[in-house]
């Protein structure tokens, strides 16, 4: 839930945005090879000396900053699907599964460029050359399918949180609009109101389409860090008085329950990998710093801090407004100006993300069809690519409006993939010809199967609550205010 987590260079430094999950490559770079995401932008590396790396410093805070995006809304309501006991101790456990899964993604990594003899290598060719080194004569013959697979994950989890990027700001700017006329400088008697009459949030969600359109035709990196900068600030902003306002009153916790039904974890468990999943980024970072032997020790205090940060605020949500609480937490703010900035504020830095989110699946896609066909058409066919992509996102937000559930089933389907899946089935192909403990295989195993189990029953879940009927579905993305 990303943000998120794109690596870029910068005057020297790398800039990453606070969704993406990881870096594409150049056009022509991404022509050359089956996929190419996971990597420093092409034509800007080239011109980049290794000696100009990244800081421990500025990488830590990279990690942090590509962990954080608009999954950490919905983590209040991933508690109460697990139970205000189970979801704490379940971020903590998924926290440190992903880390290790991190871990090991770099690991197997560097085995590979030392034994191939090069500088780096992104998750796709890891993957790839991790099948080939398996003991099966069937993978070694299908290993390009390993980079087609992360590929394919890659522009699913982008074009799912654009989705979810369209849902949230529809939703958002419903309630300030609904609102406006009632909201009051007040912040501490905030009194229920009737909202004013308003359109519906389908068709909020059009409106936004001029926008996201005309801001996907910026093809020139450089333009868009200038957003990701605005989208970093005003998130950050947001964060801080979300944080401020749910630790001033916490309710009795008796009230809450413990554990929750069990039907309602899956939910939970997509929710929560969506906003873990970063995994994409760590290659990237590793790369570009001054000295990559202090990598995994960064990596882990960056994973330790998003940890405590999502475990906290996911608690602490849930314990102040219980049963109540919608699909994003913005939805619970009070009706009061300093409160309805926190959302315009969100809607501007999600605004922005949405181009840098959507820059990761175009660069994969789009150079293959332009490829296809001669050079005078090509820009028309990349803008027209650009267009249509903007207006799948879109169709996709109008059928599935409710945050929760988009979520959810982005993350259960994709991140569990990239998060959870392929890293350990990555290592014991890496490593299993140099021979390995029966038990690091059995905890391979055991996290790859996790994995799937939230992948299938994730998935169900989130395709079974869509397909109910409208009317039967409770209202977590509501618009009305509470008390």
């Amino acid at each position: 839930m990303a943000v998120a987590k794109n690596v870029r260079d910068l005057q020297g430094a790398v800039s990453l945005n606070l969704d993406l999950r990881s870096s594409p490559q150049s056009t022509k770079n991404l022509q050359n090879k089956d996929s190419g995401f996971l990597d420093v932008n092409s034509s800007e590396s080239t011109d980049l000396d290794k000696t100009k790396g990244i800081t421990g410093f500025q990488t830590l805070v990279h990690v942090l900053k590509g962990n954080m995006g608009t999954g950490i809304l919905g983590l209040p309501l991933a508690v109460k699907n697990a139970g205000i006991l189970m979801g704490p101790i379940s971020l903590l456990v998924m926290g440190f599964i992903a880390c290790h899964c991190m871990h090991i993604l770099v690991r197997c990594a560097r085995r590979f460029c030392h034994r191939l003899n090069k500088p780096f290598m992104d998750y796709g060719d890891t993957v790839m050359h991790g099948l080939e080194a398996s003991p099966s004569i069937w993978l070694q013959t299908h290993a390009h399918w390993g980079r087609h697979i992360v590929s394919f994950f890659l522009i699913i989890t982008q074009l799912g949180f654009c989705c979810v990027y369209i849902v949230f700001l529809a939703e958002n700017l419903k309630q300030v609009v609904e609102a406006v006329n009632s909201t009051t400088n007040n912040c501490y008697n905030n009194e229920t109101v009737i909202p004013m009459p308003t359109m519906d949030s389908r068709l909020y969600m059009l409106s936004f389409l001029p926008v996201l359109v005309l801001l996907v035709f910026i093809r020139n990196l450089r333009i868009l860090t200038i957003f990701s900068m605005l989208a970093n600030i005003s998130m950050l902003a947001s964060l801080i008085i979300i944080a401020q306002y749910i630790a001033q009153e916490i309710p009795d916790p008796s009230r809450l329950p413990l554990v929750a039904s069990w039907k309602t974890y899956p939910l939970f468990f997509g929710t929560a990998i969506f906003s873990f999943e970063s995994i994409g980024v760590v290659l990237p970072l590793e790369n570009k710093m001054k000295d990559a032997s202090r990598f995994p020790a960064i990596l882990s205090l960056g994973l330790s801090i998003v940890t405590a940060l999502y475990t906290s605020i996911g608690t602490l949500g849930y314990l102040r407004f219980g049963d109540d609480i919608k699909a994003s937490i913005t939805l619970n703010l009070p009706n009061c100006w300093l409160y309805q900035s926190v959302k315009l504020l969100y809607i501007i830095g999600i605004l922005c993300t949405y181009a840098l989110q959507f820059y990761v699946p175009a660069e994969i896609i789009i150079p293959f069809t332009v490829s296809r066909v001669s050079k005078r058409w090509s820009l028309l066919v990349d803008l027209s690519m650009r267009f249509a992509l903007v207006c799948l996102t879109c169709i996709l937000a109008v059928l599935v409006p409710r945050l929760d559930l988009v979520l959810s089933l982005v993350g259960s389907v994709s991140s569990s993939a990239l998060a959870l899946i392929i890293p350990p089935l990555l290592e014991i192909t890496t490593y299993y010809s140099e021979g390995m403990n029966a038990l690091t295989i059995a905890k391979d195993a055991l996290i790859s199967i996790l994995g799937f189990v939230g992948f299938v029953a994730g998935t169900y879940q989130a395709l079974d609550e869509l397909i109910k009927p409208e009317d039967s579905l409770p209202f977590s993305n509501s618009t009305i205010f509470i008390q």
